[in-house]
């Protein structure tokens, strides 16, 4: 007869249960597994089994990639946002499953992972992105190891590194090119990429604006959501969410020509400011419209992203410092907005050298 604390049960179709604890869950519950048998003495045998045996052999054995990185996935759905969580869906789908989801957990190894970091640089996936994606797979085993006690095989796998390739910006001349066909053929779409050039606004900010965000009095603009586009288990949809992050959700300062060019186009709160109306337009419309934009200003192609880093660096060069700069972009820290956002060239490289003189 089971005693008290076994944790063997006899269940309704007359089979017997018995439970083992694998670990804990990410609030510190305890986590049990089952295993059945015909008969009380059946279970309890193996039951003795299994905890006599390492811990790993367990069931880490038996569980394959897939199965611990649903568990794992299940486990983040509720602690990250939507767009994070379809972000681990969709590199676990594409990438880290279709190469590893079958496997054994056991018989995952570094070398393995290497490898599939090779394969994945041959296919022409930039460092960056195949860094991504490790990163992806290494959290998952570190929850794996946490909450089940299994080992973690990702430890000692390197991420790869790439040349650090530098992204395309206008120069001085070309800025004021393109303010100049802005301004002289002013819409929602062309206020839309001043705000950005002289906010910082990111493309899915930017989507996400009702005038009801700007304060003339104040002559401040505050972000409250963006705009993405996320992959699901059935295509694509458009996310509206909350912004990426705590830093995030600012109120920015907006100067005085912008604030006076916002004026002419004023609605009422609840229109969006690139749509002109109250459904809101997705970051693809915005970017597709700015790449038109440059071939007719007959201005070289660059990414929209590139606006909010030539804000910076311009921002820089007129004596922001970078505290500032940092709170109004929305970053976490201000190492980010030095190391990534901020960009000499040679034009002002040069500048600054011919300000030495000879010692005399």
């Amino acid at each position: 007869m089971p005693r008290k604390g076994e944790n063997i049960y006899r269940r309704r179709d007359n089979r017997w249960e018995g439970r083992y604890k694998v670990g804990f869950d990410e609030s510190g519950k305890s986590r049990y597994r089952s295993i059945y048998g015909k008969s009380y003495q059946e279970v309890k045998i193996k039951l003795i089994a299994l905890r006599s045996a390492p811990k790993e052999d367990v069931s880490s054995g038996r569980l394959t990639v897939k199965e611990l990185f649903e568990e794992w996935l299940s486990a983040v759905k509720l602690r990250v946002k939507e767009s994070t969580y379809a972000n681990y869906r969709m590199k676990a789908d594409s990438h880290i499953l279709a190469a590893f989801g079958k496997l054994r957990y056991e018989d995952l190894t570094v070398q393995a992972v290497h490898g599939f970091i090779d394969s994945k640089l041959k296919a022409g996936l930039s460092a960056k992105y195949v860094s991504d994606i490790v990163i992806v797979f290494k959290s998952m085993t570190k929850y794996v190891s946490r909450v089940h006690g299994f080992r973690n095989p990702l430890e000692e796998v390197v991420l790869p590194r790439g040349a650090k390739r530098e992204r395309k910006l206008f120069n001085d001349t070309q800025q004021k090119k393109l303010c100049k066909y802005l301004t002289s053929d002013l819409n929602n779409t062309s206020l839309c990429v001043l705000l950005s050039l002289y906010t910082g606004l990111r493309v899915g900010e930017i989507c996400g604006l009702r005038w009801s965000d700007v304060d003339f009095t104040k002559r401040t603009i505050t972000v409250r959501r963006t705009v993405q586009r996320i992959r699901t288990g059935h295509g694509t949809r458009l996310l509206i969410g909350s912004p990426k992050s705590h830093s995030s959700r600012r109120s920015i300062p907006i100067p005085a020509f912008i604030a006076d060019i916002l004026r002419r186009f004023r609605r009422s709160d609840n229109i969006c400011i690139l749509s002109g109306s109250e459904k809101i337009a997705e970051p693809r419309t915005l970017q597709r419209r700015f790449k038109t934009i440059l071939k007719k200003a007959g201005l070289p192609s660059i990414n929209f992203h590139s606006l909010r880093h030539m804000f910076a660096t311009n921002c820089i060069r007129a004596g922001f410092d970078v505290k500032t700069l940092s709170e109004i972009l929305g970053h976490a820290s201000a190492e980010t907005t030095l190391d990534r956002y901020v960009h000499s060239s040679m034009e002002r490289k040069t500048q600054c050298m011919n300000l030495l003189r000879l010692a005399a």
